[in-house]
C-alpha cells in the first residue's frame, strides 16, 4: 500500500508595490483625462447632469472622473467620446508634453467655439496648458454685437473677470452687476451666469476660471 504524499498549498504570491514612478504616472493619467473630459464638456456649455443624460453615464460617476477620484473604463470613454464628439484620443493629449512656461503672444489666442459663440461673440483661449497642468483656463472675452439672446454658462470651479473694456450688466443667479474698466468679479462657476445687458460696446473682459490643482499639491 503506497502512503499517499500529504498535498502541499500554494501560497499566494505577496502584492509588489507599484514603484513611485508608475504610482506618478498613473496619477499623472488621471488628471490628464478629468481635466480633458471636463475641458470638452465646459466648451459645449453643458453642466455634468447634461453630459451624464447625453452620453449614458450616472452624474456620480462623472463627477468622479472629472475629479480623478475614478478611473473609467474604455467603454466608459469611448460614450464621452461620442457624447461630446471629439476623438477618444483627445482624452489622452497632453501626457506626453513637457512642463513649461506657456507663452501666447499678442492677438495669438486660440479662438475656441463655446456655447452662445456667434457673430460678434469671440472668444479666445490665452493658455495653451493641458492634462494635470490646466488648473485654470484663461480666455479674453469680446462682445461687438448687441443681441437679444445671452448664453448662459454653468462649469466647476471658481471665475474670476476683470473689466477691460466698455460696460456690461453681468448676470450671476438672480444678481446683476454693472462692471466698468478695472472692476473684477469672482463668483462659483456652478451658478449660472453670463452677460445679460451690453451697455458700453466694444466690451473686452479676461476671463479665468480655476478649477483646482491636483491632488497632492
Amino acid at each position: 500500500m503506497v502512503a499517499k504524499q500529504p498535498q502541499t498549498r500554494q501560497q499566494p504570491e505577496p502584492e509588489v508595490e507599484a514603484p513611485p514612478a508608475v504610482e506618478l504616472a498613473e496619477a499623472n493619467v488621471g488628471w490628464v483625462i478629468a481635466r480633458r473630459v471636463r475641458e470638452c464638456r465646459t466648451e459645449l456649455g453643458l453642466t455634468v447632469e447634461q453630459l451624464a443624460d447625453r452620453s449614458g453615464i450616472s452624474k456620480g460617476m462623472l463627477s468622479k472622473i472629472e475629479n480623478a477620484q475614478a478611473s473609467p473604463s474604455l467603454g466608459t470613454l469611448v460614450k464621452l467620446a461620442a457624447a461630446t464628439s471629439v476623438p477618444l484620443t483627445s482624452f489622452f493629449r497632453g501626457l506626453e508634453e513637457e512642463h513649461g512656461a506657456v507663452l501666447v503672444k499678442a492677438g495669438q489666442g486660440l479662438d475656441i467655439v463655446r456655447k452662445g459663440s456667434r457673430s460678434g461673440h469671440h472668444y479666445q483661449s490665452l493658455g495653451g496648458a493641458r492634462g494635470a497642468q490646466r488648473v485654470m483656463e484663461p480666455l479674453l472675452v469680446t462682445l461687438t454685437d448687441r443681441t437679444e439672446v445671452f448664453p448662459l454658462f454653468q462649469h466647476s470651479g471658481v471665475e474670476f473677470i476683470y473689466m477691460l473694456e466698455g460696460v456690461v450688466e453681468y448676470g450671476f443667479g438672480a444678481d446683476r452687476y454693472e462692471l466698468h474698466p478695472g472692476d473684477a468679479l469672482q463668483f462659483d462657476g456652478e451658478i449660472a451666469h453670463g452677460p445679460t445687458r451690453l451697455v458700453e460696446m466694444p466690451i473686452r473682459f479676461l476671463s479665468v476660471i480655476a478649477h483646482g490643482p491636483p491632488a497632492g499639491l
